[in-house]
């Protein structure tokens, strides 16, 4: 069975309840919205609904809002698996299962992430390198046509969305992961507001499960970019990138090197 959360603020109440559609699946035992604006809107919008448990919280960022209800599921008998989520993703309940049933065919595998499109049908490059900090302040702050090569090396651009990759970098929108996994290498980082906490949660579950681009199943993601849009998101993302690169290394960072070369089809 499978828990799932989802972190909102001030969220669109037709976006989440759209989002809240695509979890009409069986295998789906509580979806936990955790909301850091503690808004009446929201709330009025889950009261009462089958499985949803509405959590009102204060805004400690992303990863520890989630952190809440992953607490919340390792209570939850019989619970295998828990997916994080955005409310802006949309997909087929029938996913879930499918996904599921990979995960109990593949017990290596920690965590998972479908191919993510965009609404307009072109996909999204969720699935990356560890990035070092000229990825990331590269892509971040110089024109896109700077380093080209470099950028798409970084995305995984070059893979076969065809196959089965072992990848150490899932973004956050959709994650799907193994109750074990979690067990044994712990919850995001709360020391993360937003934006690395799921770099960081990736690769320390990469050290001993496989963590796997899956192209089985796929999912639509109505990518905002607030970062790109707003200057205190801006700060956020760059604040908590130079925490990142504090705790893993700037230049030198020999499991960053060893993972990035060692992304692998998975049979």
């Amino acid at each position: 069975m499978i828990t799932v959360s989802i972190v909102t603020y001030h969220t669109d109440d037709r976006e989440l309840g759209a989002c809240l559609k695509c979890l009409a699946s069986d295998r789906v035992r509580r979806i936990y919205i955790v909301d850091n604006s503690r808004s009446e809107n929201t709330r009025r919008l889950t009261h009462g609904r089958e499985k949803v448990v509405y959590i009102p919280s204060d805004n400690r960022g992303y990863g520890a809002g989630h952190n809440q209800a992953i607490r919340l599921a390792e209570r939850e008998a019989g619970t295998g698996y828990h997916l994080v989520m955005n409310s802006d993703v949309s997909f087929d309940p029938g996913i879930i299962e499918r996904i599921e049933g990979y995960m109990d065919a593949h017990p290596d595998v920690g965590a998972l992430q479908p191919l993510i499109f965009s609404p307009d049908g072109s996909r999204q490059f969720t699935c990356r390198a560890l990035p070092t900090p000229l990825d990331v302040f590269a892509r971040r702050f110089l024109p896109a046509r700077f380093m080209q090569g470099r950028r798409d090396r970084y995305l995984l651009k070059h893979l076969d969305e065809r196959l089965t990759w072992n990848i150490p970098y899932h973004q956050g929108s959709f994650m799907f992961m193994r109750m074990d996994a979690l067990r044994e290498t712990g919850y995001f980082d709360e020391r993360f507001f937003m934006y690395p906490e799921d770099i960081d949660l990736t690769r320390r579950i990469h050290r001993k499960f496989k963590t796997v681009q899956w192209p089985g199943a796929a999912i639509v993601h109505d990518h905002r970019a607030d970062s790109y849009k707003s200057l205190r998101m801006t700060w956020i993302h760059a604040v908590n990138m130079v925490r990142y690169f504090n705790k893993w290394g700037w230049v030198s960072d020999r499991e960053r090197d060893a993972f990035n070369s060692g992304i692998s089809v998975v049979k």
